[in-house]
């Protein structure tokens, strides 16, 4: 298994310059698109919709599928639909007296969408192939929401959101 030193290279904007967080979060995102099989695309969006991770679909290009590598446009439209979709769900859970929403899947003919609640409103969105896995994609989500929640303190969404904005 890699560490964090010894990654190939991230899935997202370079995180050269980032605090040890910041970096660990990326590897954890490289790690979530390499090796779950049947994820396109990945975001983590803040509770205010704005992306502050992103998988880089031009990585997953090597992958042999009949379906697009992710949204039409770029990782910023993965992050508009996840924050929709979250909000749209929290209002149902809230209309339902449902409690909090810890997870929405979405199965469509030509692909899935999953999306998961981080912390604090922070959300972590995939979009899979139609034929992944959908229990291994929920697990690895899991995963990562259990290592990444504790740490997207309001100091590191800054961090992130600021290294989105420079790496456009």
């Amino acid at each position: 298994m890699r560490t964090p030193s010894s990654s190939a290279g991230p899935a997202t904007p370079a995180p050269y310059g980032l605090s040890s967080e910041a970096r660990n979060l990326h590897w954890l995102l490289t790690n979530l698109v390499e090796e779950v099989p049947g994820i396109l695309s990945v975001a983590v969006v803040s509770s205010d919709g704005l992306l502050l991770l992103s998988s880089d679909p031009g990585r997953n290009a090597e992958r042999p599928t009949a379906t697009p590598s992710g949204p039409k446009g770029s990782s910023a439209d993965l992050a508009t639909i996840v924050s929709g979709l979250g909000s749209l769900t929290i209002g149902a859970a809230k209309l339902m007296d449902g409690g909090g929403v810890k997870q929405t899947v979405v199965a469509m003919a030509e692909g899935s969408l999953f999306v998961m609640s981080i912390s604090d409103g922070s959300l972590l969105g995939v979009h899979a192939t139609p034929d992944c896995d959908m229990s291994v994609v929920a697990y690895h989500m899991a995963l990562f929401v259990g290592r990444a929640g504790h740490v997207l303190t309001p100091e590191l969404r800054s961090e992130l959101r600021q290294s989105m904005e420079s790496a456009r």
